[in-house]
């Protein structure tokens, strides 16, 4: 009689044990589902469907025709996404490294204990939350071949054929890639901050002492700590770097000619201006990959730099 009464509160408490688990999953769930559903029905969804789009052949309005490959082939032999691969490469490798370079340059400068140092982070800062509409005609004006006052100056020291920047194929992509690193050089200088201020002042007392200069605590004590942080710099500026689009078409709008179209710019025109939302999505595929590809060069990259 007591072991069925024991039996019969072991089972009781087991139920009551899975309930309470029950709840406390569906609590968690409750959590989640919000993000999830947002998720799932403006980033998983449309994926799925641009896959599955790249396939067929469709306009947007009239019935969509399954023609397998062929968007991939003609994107293989179409000489405009070419140029727009080699173009998104070439911003890439020019924004990435100055935008690092420069942000951290501010970040360590301004972390100095200078007079005025607020007043400098912000209007560092200030390019980044600032309209890209009103800096991009500021910018213009101010490289304008004509009448801007960067070519005017450079008149003066004697240049007699300044470049015609935005308006010259050879110097388009240069100044769109300045353009770039300066409206963003502030918001990364900012998560530089952070890291430096995590770094201890020991390690650098310890440095000091042991007779190591400014530019060797730099290289052996800054550095090495802020690791992580030059990593996640790395991988979101990288990612930015292959889906810029606003600041092509504000600048450029992938002139003059073909000079600066890069991959997303070629996938707007192609999807709602040519209306051609099969290839279009190909051709996002392509993006796809090579930001995977890189994805994981930099993961597998960050563990060798993160062992050394």
């Amino acid at each position: 009689m007591q072991a069925h009464s024991f039996s019969n509160n072991e089972t009781s408490l087991e139920v009551a044990r899975k309930k309470r688990k029950l709840k406390e999953s569906l609590v968690a769930y409750s959590f989640i589902a919000p993000n999830f559903i947002g998720f799932a029905v403006f980033t998983l969804v449309p994926i799925i469907f641009a896959i599955v789009l790249s396939f067929f052949d469709w306009d947007g309005s009239n019935p969509m025709e399954f023609i397998g490959f062929d968007n991939f082939v003609r994107m293989w032999n179409d000489p405009r996404v070419h140029t727009a691969f080699w173009n998104t490469i070439i911003y890439a490798l020019g924004t990435v490294p100055l935008t690092i370079v420069t942000s951290l340059g501010l970040a360590v400068l301004l972390n100095r204990n200078i007079k005025g140092r607020n007043f400098f982070r912000t209007i560092s800062f200030f390019p980044y939350v600032a309209s890209l509409v009103a800096v991009a005609a500021v910018w213009n004006m101010i490289f304008s071949p004509v009448n801007g006052p960067i070519n005017q100056i450079l008149n003066y020291l004697g240049v007699v054929n300044p470049p015609r920047w935005a308006a010259d194929r050879d110097w388009a992509m240069v100044t769109v890639i300045f353009f770039s690193v300066w409206k963003q050089m502030g918001y990364y200088m900012v998560i530089f901050l952070a890291g430096l201020q995590g770094i201890s002042s020991e390690m650098y007392e310890a440095a000091e002492l042991d007779g190591a200069s400014k530019w060797q605590q730099f290289l052996n004590v800054t550095l090495p700590q802020l690791k992580p942080v030059i990593f996640f710099v790395l991988m979101i500026l990288t990612i930015n770097s292959f889906k810029v689009y606003d600041i092509i078409y504000m600048i450029t709008q992938g002139g003059p000619g073909t000079s600066t179209l890069v991959l997303v710019y070629e996938i707007y025109n192609t999807a709602f201006r040519n209306w051609n939302l099969g290839y279009s999505s190909a051709i996002s595929m392509l993006l796809f990959v090579v930001v995977l590809i890189v994805t994981v060069i930099q993961f597998r990259g960050e563990k060798n730099f993160a062992n050394e």
